[in-house]
C-alpha cells in the first residue's frame, strides 16, 4: 500500500469532484425518467428507449475523451502542453462532427431509429415527441464531454461538477415548469421534459466553455488553437485511440442490444429496466470516478516513465477498487426496496417485481463493476495496452453476453431476471481477466514523443 498522503490526496481531489459530476449529469436523466414515470409505463418506456441514443452517442464520447485522457495526460505529465492542446483540438473537431450527425438522422429517421429498441407503437410514439425535441442538444453534450476530459488531464475535475449542477439545477426546475404547466405554461408531459433537457445541456456547455476560456491555467486551450495539428500525434491517435473508441463504440452497440432484447420482453420489463439502469448509473458513480482519477493518475505517472511507482500505485488502486465495489453492491441490495417503492410509485405491479429482481442482481455485478472496469479501463488502458482492453471487452460481450441472453429470452424463454443476469454476467467474469492482466505489468507503455 502507497504510505506517501499526497498520492491519496490526488486520488481524492480527482475523484470526488469527478463523482459528483457524474452524479448530477446522471440525475438529469433520472429527473426526466422520475417526473416522467409519474405520466405511466408507456411514457417512462418512451422516454428509456429514445435516451438509449444518447447512450450511444455518450459511449462514442466517452471512448473519444478516454483517448483524448490517456494521451494528453502523458503530455500534461512531462509537462508538454502544446502538444496535448494539439490532441484537445483533434478530440473536439471529431467529437462535434459525431454530435451533427447523429442529430441529422434521428431528426429524419426517429421512428426506425426508435423502433431498433421496441416495437411496441405506442411506445414509440412516446418517444418520437421525446427524441425529436432533444436531438439537437448532442452536439452541445459532445463540445462538454471533450472540454471536461481536456480539463480532466490537467487534474481539474471541478470544472465538470459547476457545469453538471448547472445542468441539473435547470433541468430540475424546467421539468417541474414543463412537464406538469406551472407559471402559466401548458402541461406538455413527454415533450416538456425533452426541452428542459435541451436547454440544460446547451447551460452546462456554457459554463463549461466560459471556466476552459477565461478561468483554466494548466492547458491554456483557445478557439484559435483548433488549427493545430500534427501528423505523428494523429497517427498516435489513430494507433493508441482507435481500439480506445472502437471499445467504447461496440460496448455501446452492445448495451443497446441488452435493450433491444428485454424490449421484446413487454412494457413492464423495459420499465422495470429504466429503473434500474438510472439506479445503476446513479450508485456507480464513484466506481467511474475512481476509474477515471486512477487513469489520470497512472497516465501522468507513464509519461515521466517511473514504472516502479506505477507498480506501486496500481496496487493500493486494486485494494480500493475490492472494497468500494462491496460497499456499493450492499448499498444497492439494501435500499432496493425503498427506492423502488417510494420513487417510482406509479408503476405497475410487475414492473415493480421485476425492477426489485433487477437490482438484486445488479447488486452483485456491481461489485466485479468496481474491480475490474477501474483495473481494465482505469489503470491497464491509461498504461498503454488499448487494444488489449478493445479484444477482451468483444470477447465478452459479444461471444458470452449477447448470445445467453438471446438464448434465455427467445430460445428457452427463461422468466426476465435470467436473461438480466445473462446480460451483465460479464461483469463477473472480466474480474479474472482483470487481475492476470494487471499483475503480469506488460501492460505499462510510455506514449508520448
Amino acid at each position: 500500500m502507497v504510505r506517501d498522503k499526497k498520492f491519496y490526496g490526488t486520488l481524492v481531489s480527482i475523484a470526488v469532484p469527478l463523482a459528483l459530476q457524474n452524479l448530477v449529469t446522471y440525475g438529469i436523466g433520472l429527473a426526466d425518467n422520475f417526473m416522467v414515470g409519474s405520466l405511466g409505463d408507456i411514457a417512462l418506456s418512451g422516454v428509456f428507449v429514445s435516451n438509449q441514443v444518447q447512450w450511444l452517442l455518450h459511449m462514442l464520447n466517452a471512448g473519444v475523451g478516454a483517448a483524448l485522457i490517456i494521451l494528453g495526460s502523458q503530455y500534461l505529465g512531462r509537462q508538454d502542453t502544446v502538444r496535448a492542446k494539439i490532441v484537445v483540438s483533434l478530440v473536439l473537431k471529431l467529437s462535434l462532427a459525431l454530435g451533427a450527425l447523429f442529430t441529422i438522422v434521428v431528426s429524419l429517421f426517429p421512428a426506425r431509429v426508435l423502433g431498433l429498441f421496441t416495437g411496441d407503437k405506442a411506445v414509440i410514439a412516446e418517444g418520437m415527441r421525446y427524441i425529436g425535441v432533444v436531438s439537437f442538444s448532442y452536439v452541445f453534450f459532445c463540445a462538454n464531454t471533450v472540454l471536461l476530459a481536456s480539463m480532466q488531464c490537467a487534474q481539474n475535475t471541478k470544472t465538470g461538477f459547476f457545469s453538471s449542477l448547472t445542468g441539473f439545477s435547470v433541468n430540475i426546475f424546467l421539468n417541474w415548469v414543463l412537464i406538469f404547466g406551472h407559471f402559466g405554461m401548458p402541461a406538455m408531459g413527454v415533450r416538456g421534459a425533452a426541452i428542459a433537457t435541451l436547454l440544460a445541456r446547451m447551460g452546462e456547455c456554457a459554463v463549461t466553455f466560459y471556466h476552459v476560456r477565461f478561468r483554466d491555467r494548466a492547458l491554456r486551450f483557445r478557439l484559435k488553437d483548433l488549427r493545430l495539428y500534427d501528423s505523428g500525434i494523429f497517427a498516435d491517435f489513430l494507433k493508441y485511440g482507435i481500439p480506445v473508441i472502437m471499445g467504447d463504440i461496440l460496448w455501446g452497440i452492445g448495451g443497446n442490444a441488452q435493450i433491444a432484447i428485454l424490449g421484446r420482453l413487454g412494457v413492464q420489463v423495459l420499465a422495470a429496466n429504466t429503473i434500474a439502469a438510472n439506479l445503476h448509473q446513479l450508485l456507480s458513480v464513484m466506481v467511474y470516478a475512481i476509474a477515471g482519477a486512477s487513469g489520470v493518475i497512472i497516465g501522468r505517472t507513464a509519461g515521466l516513465g517511473d514504472r516502479a511507482l506505477i507498480k506501486t500505485y496500481a496496487g493500493t488502486l486494486q485494494v480500493i477498487f475490492v472494497l468500494f465495489g462491496l460497499f456499493t453492491g450492499l448499498l444497492v441490495f439494501f435500499l432496493k426496496d425503498i427506492i423502488v417503492t417510494f420513487g417510482f410509485p406509479a408503476i405497475s405491479g410487475d414492473a415493480r417485481r421485476y425492477a426489485l429482481q433487477f437490482l438484486t442482481v445488479f447488486s452483485v455485478a456491481i461489485v466485479g463493476t468496481s474491480y475490474q472496469m477501474s483495473v481494465l479501463t482505469g489503470i491497464v488502458r491509461a498504461g498503454g495496452a488499448t487494444s488489449f482492453v478493445l479484444v477482451n471487452d468483444l470477447i465478452h460481450v459479444w461471444l458470452i453476453v449477447i448470445p445467453s441472453a438471446l438464448l434465455s429470452a427467445f430460445v428457452f424463454h427463461f422468466p426476465p431476471v435470467v436473461v438480466f443476469a445473462c446480460l451483465k454476467c460479464d461483469q463477473v467474469l472480466k474480474c479474472v481477466v482483470a487481475v492476470i492482466k494487471l499483475n503480469k505489468w506488460d501492460w505499462m507503455k510510455k506514449l508520448t514523443r
